[in-house]
């Protein structure tokens, strides 16, 4: 979610459908009927987001299932619509491809993003709304704690907390079999982007 849109509460409200229809390069998700504004993201943000695309696509494919990046567009509810960072769906399921989806993913991620009311949005407000959608799993990565949580959906419709974890490398993913997370090199990626003064301005002859 790269760009930014003045939230429109007071404007007019929209339907699921028309939003799901809008431009493919439209910003924006839909909250109530009305279209929002979606998180001021940066480098640092898509490359973390672009770590985990690899990661999940690498182990995903001897097994099927698909990856799917922030322009897929969600109906979570009859007036609610979300792009999330990623999306996964295991072999044997998928989306349509093309138009609104409404079926919901095995697992959900957003990365945080540095403004307080995105980073509510990603841990209140959206939790909400994805364990009412039905997505089994739904993954919390904040770079700026250096942090990974995963949220697994319990019997009772509310997302519990399955696994937490800020550095090391997990071996056993909870709802991913054979899938390994590294950390400490996602970390590292991190770091390399933010160290001070490493080619900055500089331009590839």
């Amino acid at each position: 979610m790269t760009q930014h849109l003045a939230e429109q509460a007071g404007g007019p409200e929209m339907t699921l459908a028309a939003w799901a229809d809008m431009d493919e390069d439209e910003p924006g998700e839909l909250v109530d009927g009305h279209l929002i504004e979606e998180e001021d993201v940066g480098a640092l943000h898509d490359v973390v987001a672009a770590w985990f695309v690899w990661v999940l696509k690498s182990w995903l494919g001897p097994r099927g299932g698909f990856v799917l990046i922030s322009d897929t567009r969600f109906g979570v509810a009859p007036r609610r619509g979300r792009k999330p960072d990623i999306s996964v769906y295991f072999a044997g399921r998928k989306p349509p491809a093309q138009g609104l989806v409404t079926t919901p993913p095995d697992i959900m991620i957003e990365v945080v993003s540095p403004r307080p009311k995105d980073a509510r949005r990603d841990r209140v407000e959206k939790t909400n709304e994805y364990a009412a959608f039905g997505v089994r799993f739904y993954w919390i990565v904040d770079p700026a704690l250096r942090s990974f949580e995963l949220f697994e959906l319990g019997a009772d419709g509310r997302y519990v907390k399955a696994l937490g974890a800020a550095n090391g490398v997990i071996a056993t993913v909870p709802g991913c079999a054979g899938l390994t997370v590294d950390l400490d090199a996602l970390w590292d990626e991190a770091s390399r982007l933010e160290a001070e003064g490493d080619d900055e301005g500089s331009a590839v002859s």
